[in-house]
């Protein structure tokens, strides 16, 4: 089969590679009817996420259709239509019974390696290196699926791919990071980053029913998209966050602020995203925070901080002193897929929100190479790729 494959910084191949099989009672193998490049995906295309190896097969954000099944799953049939999560979860532990999927216990098959990097091993991810359990990703024509009778979405007739795709990461990570706000009618809900999953953020602090939406970016296509969902538009590059958040509070701060950028923040002006790209430079920092900074800084106090942007490592210089003495909460972590997948599988049913709006590129599958590069450059107005193998 045809799939894209690592093979280094910025090099993302357009490999043939064996076709799955079968390897436990559990897994499905599903012929992918479209996929995704995720924001996350260009932390491993930029060379920041450690254990890749050369061939391995990228991307986490797929759904199709199950053309074999293993002889222990009772819940899925060839030809049901199924999105993925990302998380690999087994149903069964004691984490996955509290709904806290993301941290599954028996998911991750390099769990020794992981327990020494976090002290405890998060879940198996799909295409998201050894460390997460080395599983082959979603960018191919078809996909193992572990623990498939426990994770897949099965999707009704008359949706398109478009409509449910993003079920299985950005509309549920955009979901659970302003969940974990616990937006009140009052508040203010402060997003930083106008990516996929800055722009899920914003129709969720939506239609959670956030007084005032903000969304802090540079690029103007994708301010103009946030706008278009609720969001009143920041440009940093034209005028300062602090300034005009105070503005837009009376002074007083966001009570809620979402990092939906992660470990890569871009910034270029600030002293301290100099600081970090030297240090950077010189590997004695892994991750940019100057999201995370400012979020500290601005923040009402006794307000929350949620992050879903993906960080990898080690930062330096937070101001650990303003997050207590403000009595800030801190909310982190990947995305409890499944316990949002019902709820806003119905929401789009009933028309509440189309996922598909993010939308900017679809393509075949061999063009993925290209688009990588495309995406991470925000070239040609690139907000969201969809693949079709």
């Amino acid at each position: 089969m045809k799939a894209l494959c690592w093979h280094g910084k910025k090099d993302i191949r357009y490999d043939t590679v064996p076709d799955p099989t079968i390897e436990h009672g559990r897994d499905v193998i599903i012929k992918v009817s479209s996929c995704a490049i995720c924001g996350s995906d260009l932390h491993l295309y930029d060379g920041f996420m450690p254990t890749m190896q050369h061939g391995d097969i990228m991307g986490h954000e797929f759904m199709g259709e199950v053309v074999e099944v293993g002889s222990d799953n009772k819940r899925l049939r060839v030809g049901d239509r199924v999105v993925i999560p990302f998380t690999i979860i087994c149903g069964e532990c004691e984490q996955c019974k509290r709904g806290n999927f993301s941290v599954c216990e028996r998911s991750n098959r390099n769990k020794e390696m992981a327990d020494k990097v976090f002290g405890h091993s998060t879940a198996g991810l799909f295409g998201y290196s050894h460390l997460t359990g080395g599983y082959a990703g979603g960018q191919a024509e078809y996909v193992r699926v572990p623990f498939a009778d426990a994770s897949a979405v099965k999707i009704p007739d008359g949706l398109t791919d478009e409509q449910v795709l993003f079920l299985g990461d950005i509309f549920p990570t955009g979901w659970q990071a302003a969940a974990a706000c616990e937006i009140e009618p009052t508040d203010t809900v402060a997003i930083w980053g106008a990516g996929p999953v800055g722009q899920f953020c914003v129709r969720s602090a939506v239609l959670m029913g956030a007084r005032q939406v903000i969304c802090i970016d540079r690029v103007p296509e994708r301010l103009s998209m946030a706008a278009a969902g609720g969001a009143i538009p920041i440009n940093f590059d034209n005028e300062s966050v602090l300034d005009r958040l105070n503005e837009l509070t009376q002074g007083k701060g966001p009570e809620k602020c979402i990092d939906a950028v992660g470990l890569e923040s871009h910034a270029t002006r600030s002293l301290d995203s100099l600081y970090d790209r030297a240090k950077q430079a010189v590997m004695l920092e892994t991750d940019r925070p100057h999201v995370l900074r400012e979020m500290i800084y601005v923040c009402r106090p006794a307000g929350i901080l949620s992050v879903p942007g993906v960080y990898g490592g080690l930062v330096d210089k937070l101001p650990f002193g303003a997050l207590m003495n403000k009595g800030l909460t801190v909310r982190t972590g990947q995305t409890h897929v499944n316990r949002w997948t019902d709820d806003l599988l119905r929401r789009i049913v009933e028309g509440q929100i189309d996922p598909s709006f993010v939308i900017t590129h679809t393509a075949p599958l061999e063009q993925g190479p290209g688009l990588y590069k495309t995406f991470r450059d925000k070239e040609d107005s690139c907000i969201k790729v969809v693949l079709k193998p």
